[in-house]
């Protein structure tokens, strides 16, 4: 099942759970020091929130693809419209190994398009260190440039 994704920046994590926990009526999927995600059916989302000195409110949208070929099919489409777009080939982010591609809209909204297809005992190569991340083309949960 595609899922729409969303990752919010928060400056509280304990307090954005017990929120967010509220909100959909289920614990989260995977919970960790830093980071936590809920994999929902209805509505079908992959919501994830984590503090790592960003700027709290939402980071990027995205969709989360059940496969390497969906994850294709729309780069092409984007492709096809002369979008920006960025491939990352076997990211470690947010604690999940993914193939990915990172867009933004007119606006400059950010997309990230994804195939996860393990998981990580690690949040990403920069989650460790924030101010990295901030400055990193190739932060975690960030557009390559």
């Amino acid at each position: 099942m595609k899922k729409m994704h969303i990752h919010i920046n928060v400056d509280d994590l304990d307090a954005s759970i017990k929120y967010y926990t509220a909100l959909f009526g289920a614990e989260p999927t995977r919970r960790e020091s830093d980071y936590a995600k809920w994999l929902l059916d209805d509505p079908a989302a992959n919501v994830a929130i984590s503090n790592h000195r960003r700027k709290a409110g939402v980071d990027h949208v995205g969709i989360s693809l059940n496969s390497r070929e969906e994850l294709d099919v729309v780069a092409n489409r984007l492709q096809g419209a002369e979008a920006p777009l960025t491939p990352q080939e076997d990211a470690t982010c947010c604690y999940a190994k993914s193939n990915k591609y990172w867009s933004h809209d007119p606006q400059g909204a950010v997309w990230e398009l994804f195939h996860t297809f393990g998981d990580s005992d690690t949040y990403g190569e920069s989650g460790e260190n924030p101010e990295h991340a901030a400055s990193s083309n190739n932060a975690c949960c960030s557009p390559a440039s």
